[in-house]
């Protein structure tokens, strides 16, 4: 016999009932709220989180005493409150104790046809949820025999006949859902969406609003914020003589539309009153709320209130709104917004209303959408731009050399490479969406087509939309959202720079690149990348004229030609961000960057330097190196080729003498890469200051600079006491410094990292978010021998992590000045230092 759990083990909603979220679940105390608004909600009864788990242990309250609440002629709806309403739940069971002297009853108020409906539609929701009987013998649609033939089939495969009494219905409703939450799957699914495996549940019974009658009657939504664009507006249906979220019968729009009848014209009082219910919710709940209510002979109920689903351009908009009016704060609105979601606001974003055919999935290595006819080479790139035609790069990987051709795309698309790969690094300083690492598809250059995983053959021209916000490839053209960045967007922003306390600066190689991060706000650039300066035509070809210059006064001569170019480079850059700092970091990759590696690009290399093709090749082997990012670049070449640094620094400080004649005196930031050892510093530094007292003397004009370190090599790290007593600022290369930490190639991880992460050997991609415990250490080391060799050292991080939310909670712990990131993901690293400023104090730098 089963035990009956305490009776008083569970409340009826009224405004002075003690109901918890905790203990009684979001629903139950949503409900609350709006019974202490005064709306109209039916008579509620909740139970908690220990009742529920009662009962599917096989303890089951007294129902009689739950029915009693209701008083006689139960008919009542059973509800799911779990404590978040992300974690899902067992689906709402209509009508309980619904039986044949109900029916009755329903037959003289409401007419056959309306008790035969609501009869059968709960016969076959408690047969499929409640006795777990086979879905298709109960699928038949209200009709004169209907009803007969689904308590027949009931009683065919029970052997008894349809439960009649309303307490049994209701226990045995009770019992398959509390069972269904504990449930194997039902756990899994939940854990999925974040809820924590021991995530508990309430349950709610409700008095039904039967929502038919002879006059208005019928169910349906209302909301006032537009889902996807955040814009006021009316929003939902109404349908007439129905029940429930999916019901779909006499449909009337909500307000008034030329496409058909609506709740406004129809029914005005009725349309007010749920207005006004609206405008409540959102001023006492301090939310955009959508509405669950149900018209009964024109009387209105309140059924349910949920947060209004929302894109991240809405967000944005509601947050805002609601902190304008005075219903929230400014900061609850900083904190309402996701900063990551504030990536999709700045690139054009694949309609979610709009149908998607995706043929292919891969890493969503920068958000963004956009659509383009189909290229497999940068030249083709460079042409279809010069045609005007929108095009998606395709590669299996991209290499420096497809820089121009990137720049000429509207998206990028690799078959290899992870999260820092050359594509993906690039595609997000552009601002391009990039998908990488999508290894479902298959490239074959020669035919130049493209296969995807379904058999389908994509060929060069044909059109594809790439999604890099969700790393879906897109068959054909896409229905695309437009940007973001209305004055909702540059609000939210600005009140997160009055309450942040970390800096942010923006990484830009180009003038394009800076205007980007100065029209974000960005607070000057933390690394220029100059070698992305030399991948235009004009100036890759006297950059390989340098490289195979045979003496350093021929190598000085090839620079000579390039210094012009730099200097109008650096002076761009400074006439941008007037008044803000800029880092330039001097020349970093290995020379065999900028040399073909095939035979055609070599014979036409030859063919332009007027060189025989054996001394190009010869060149280029010799030049090829084992493991070039362990090789000859960065400070290594600055110090066994000291023309390329010398030509730089020249034109960093003649650009300076230019730009500081038209504006504020500019204070240029130099940084030295790759750095291992103090004494590479101090070489370096006699260079350069010799070339700047050379510019000082020739334009007879005084300035001055900053020298700095990128520290990127664990020595760097660990000996940065000794190397900033040479640095006036160390800004921390976290993706060379996670690749050399590591012994891990940031260009092949994406190979093997998802089932490395999977098998929890990395709990996240190291490239993507901050090693903390690992690399982190280093930082931390860095930093504090730095500051105890120097304290008015600069500390930074220049490298991708420094626009990832995660890095930079640790980066402002840690007591650093500023971090440096992408362009594109300036306003991301904004709003997260703002939220992080929000939740935690700033812990005091020691003395």
């Amino acid at each position: 016999m089963q035990r009956h759990a305490d009776v008083t083990e569970f409340v009826e909603l009224t405004p002075a009932a003690e109901v918890s979220t905790a203990r009684h679940g979001w629903r139950a105390k949503c409900l609350q709220r709006l019974i202490r608004l005064d709306l109209p909600v039916p008579r509620t009864v909740a139970l908690p989180v220990e009742t529920v788990r009662a009962i599917a242990a096989g303890q089951m309250p007294d129902t009689q005493a739950i029915a009693a609440v209701f008083g006689p002629g139960l008919l009542v709806s059973v509800r799911s409150s779990p404590e978040n309403p992300e974690w899902g739940g067992p689906g709402t069971v209509l009508n309980v104790g619904m039986n044949d002297a109900m029916h009755a009853r329903l037959t003289q108020t409401h007419g056959a046809e309306a008790a035969d409906a609501l009869y059968l539609r709960f016969v076959q929701s408690y047969a499929t949820h409640v006795a777990r009987l086979d879905p298709d013998m109960f699928t038949a649609r209200p009709g004169p025999h209907a009803l007969a033939a689904a308590l027949a089939a009931y009683q065919a495969e029970t052997d008894e006949a349809f439960p009649q009494s309303p307490a049994r219905q209701l226990a045995e409703v009770l019992r398959s859902m509390a069972r269904a939450w504990e449930g194997t799957t039902a756990r899994l699914l939940r854990q999925a969406k974040g809820a924590p495996s021991e995530a508990t549940l309430g349950l709610l019974v409700q008095d039904m609003a039967l929502a038919i009658g002879p006059g208005l009657s019928g169910s349906g939504t209302m909301q006032f914020v537009d889902s996807v664009t955040g814009s006021p507006q009316i929003i939902g249906r109404f349908r007439g003589q129905s029940q429930g979220r999916n019901a779909a019968v006499a449909t009337l729009y909500l307000t008034r539309d030329a496409r058909g009848i609506s709740l406004e014209e129809t029914a005005p009082e009725v349309f007010a009153e749920l207005t006004r219910y609206g405008a409540a919710c959102r001023v006492k709940l301090r939310e955009e709320m959508q509405l669950e209510f149900a018209v009964s002979d024109g009387r209105v109920s309140v059924i349910d209130a949920v947060r209004v689903q929302r894109s991240s351009r809405a967000a944005v908009k509601i947050a805002v709104a609601l902190a304008s009016d005075g219903v929230i704060t400014r900061e609850e609105a900083l904190l309402r917004v996701e900063p990551r979601a504030l990536s999709e606001l700045l690139h054009y974003q694949v309609d979610p209303r709009a149908p998607r055919d995706r043929f292919a999935r891969g890493i969503a290595a920068s958000p963004g959408a956009a659509t383009g006819r189909i290229v497999f080479t940068s030249a083709a790139a460079q042409a279809s731009a010069a045609r005007d035609e929108p095009c998606i790069l395709v590669r299996r990987e991209t290499a420096p050399e497809d820089i121009r051709g990137m720049h000429a795309a509207v998206a990028v698309l690799t078959e290899r490479g992870g999260m820092t790969s050359h594509a993906a690094v690039i595609a997000r300083g552009l601002g391009l969406p990039c998908i990488v690492g999508c290894s479902e598809i298959q490239l074959n250059p020669r035919e130049r087509t493209l296969r995807g995983p379904d058999g389908r053959i994509f060929r060069e021209g044909e059109v594809i939309t790439v999604d890099g916000t969700n790393g879906e490839v897109l068959a054909g053209q896409a229905a695309m959202l437009e940007p973001a960045l209305d004055e909702g967007f540059r609000t939210l922003l600005r009140w997160a720079d009055n309450v942040r306390d970390i800096g942010i600066r923006a990484n830009a190689d180009t003038p394009d690149d800076a205007r980007t991060a100065r029209m974000f706000e960005a607070e000057g650039i933390g690394l220029c990348r100059t070698e992305h300066m030399f991948f235009d035509e004009d100036r890759l070809t006297v950059m390989r004229e340098m490289i195979f210059a045979d003496t350093a006064n021929d190598r000085r001569i090839a620079l000579e030609r390039l210094l012009p170019m730099q200097r109008d480079d650096f002076t761009a850059l400074f006439d941008i961000m007037a008044g803000l700092p800029v880092t330039i970091r001097l020349f970093d990759p290995p020379l065999h960057e900028f040399l073909p590696h095939d035979r055609e690009g070599m014979r036409e290399l030859a063919e332009a330097l007027d060189r025989p093709l054996s001394d190009v090749t010869r060149r280029v082997e010799a030049l090829s190196e084992f493991n070039p990012m362990l090789g000859m670049r960065g400070v290594r070449l600055g110090i066994t080729v000291p023309e390329i640094y010398e030509m730089q620094a020249q034109a960093i400080f003649e650009a300076t003498v230019e730009a500081s004649r038209r504006g504020a005196p500019v204070v240029p930031e130099i940084m030295i890469p790759l750095v291992s050892a103090q004494r590479e510093v101090e070489l370096v530094k006699t260079r350069i200051d010799a070339v700047a007292a050379a510019v000082r003397t020739q334009t007879k004009t005084d300035f001055t600079y900053r020298l700095g370190v990128m520290v990127e090599t664990p020595r760097a790290a660990l000996r940065a006491g000794q190397i900033a007593e040479h640095a006036a600022f160390l800004s921390f290369g976290t993706n060379d410094l996670t690749q050399m930490t590591y012994g891990l190639s940031r260009d092949d991880a994406g190979r093997f990292m998802g089932s490395y992460v999977k098998q929890k050997v990395y709990l996240e991609d190291p490239f993507h978010i901050l090693d903390v415990e690992g690399v982190g250490e280093l930082l931390l080391i860095g930093a504090q021998r730095g500051r105890a060799a120097r304290p008015d050292v600069t500390i930074s991080v220049c490298g991708e992590h420094g626009g990832n939310p995660e890095s930079i909670a640790f980066c402002r712990a840690a007591g650093f000045d500023y971090v440096s990131c992408s362009p594109f993901r300036v306003p991301v690293a904004r709003l997260a230092a703002a939220h992080f400023a929000l939740l935690a104090p700033k812990p005091a730098r020691d003395a």
